[in-house]
């Protein structure tokens, strides 16, 4: 099993603290976000490789933090070759761009690596190879508001979505599908099939809300918290978090 952590944006919300490091490097709580996230992901067995996908802006400065980093398995560094935001590949174009370049041909993990959780993901990636199809990590924010800045998620008793929709106007439910994916070997092809459909190549949900019509795709309840690092009020709140 691989790892792929979507680290390619250039936080200008974050502002002057990503001028010149990534987001997925700031500290919350003494620690870079990014090493709390491999944490999470460190229980899983069978996971042998993390790739972390991230820009050319910032490609040394990971690659300068992978270098001291000390870990069971390999992290490697992907760099997209992107400069600026109107040139980036956006997220579901980053993912695939590692599982070509990498020659990917294993069941897959993937991050966003702005996103932190309180509890280990071993048993999403085991809830992924039981169900054998795409799954996603669901959260209630329990607030309809809040969800039309995310996606509604409906599922059916036995766990499989049924409903998604990104940024929807009229919200039905207060789950919403978070970046946390497992994809497992035999669909990583479908990512290459959404792109060449000319879809929308950032927004990794997009890819999900296009694989529900088409296939079995399940969704795990992630327990704990969750907190997805979006601006100075979320990184001061994760910083809280995590410093105990």
């Amino acid at each position: 099993m691989k790892a792929i952590v979507l680290a390619a944006g250039y936080a200008t919300r974050l502002y002057p603290l990503t001028l010149d490091r990534p987001k997925a490097l700031l500290e919350v709580g003494g620690k870079p976000m990014l090493e709390r996230l491999l944490e999470q992901l460190e229980p899983i067995p069978g996971l042998d490789e993390v790739y972390v996908v991230t820009n050319a802006k910032f490609a040394g400065v990971f690659g300068d933090w992978a270098a001291g980093y000390e870990s069971g398995r390999e992290v490697r560094i992907i760099d997209d070759g992107t400069r600026d935001e109107d040139s980036r590949l956006g997220a579901i174009g980053d993912l695939d761009l590692v599982i070509r370049t990498a020659g990917i041909d294993a069941d897959v993990v993937v991050l966003a690596g702005d996103n932190l959780f309180t509890e280990s993901l071993e048993p999403f990636a085991a809830f992924g190879l039981e169900k054998g199809a795409p799954a996603l990590g669901i959260y209630d924010v329990g607030d309809l508001e809040a969800i039309k800045r995310y996606n509604a998620i409906e599922l059916d008793e036995d766990g499989r979505v049924t409903f998604f929709e990104e940024k929807p106007e009229q919200p039905r439910s207060t789950l919403t599908g978070i970046a946390l994916y497992f994809y497992p070997r035999a669909g990583l092809g479908l990512v290459g099939e959404y792109l060449a459909e000319g879809n929308n190549p950032d927004q990794p949900g997009r890819l999900i809300e296009w694989l529900v019509p088409r296939t079995a795709v399940y969704g795990w309840p992630v327990p704990g918290r969750w907190l997805d690092v979006g601006s100075k009020e979320t990184l001061s709140e994760a910083d809280r978090l995590f410093g105990g």
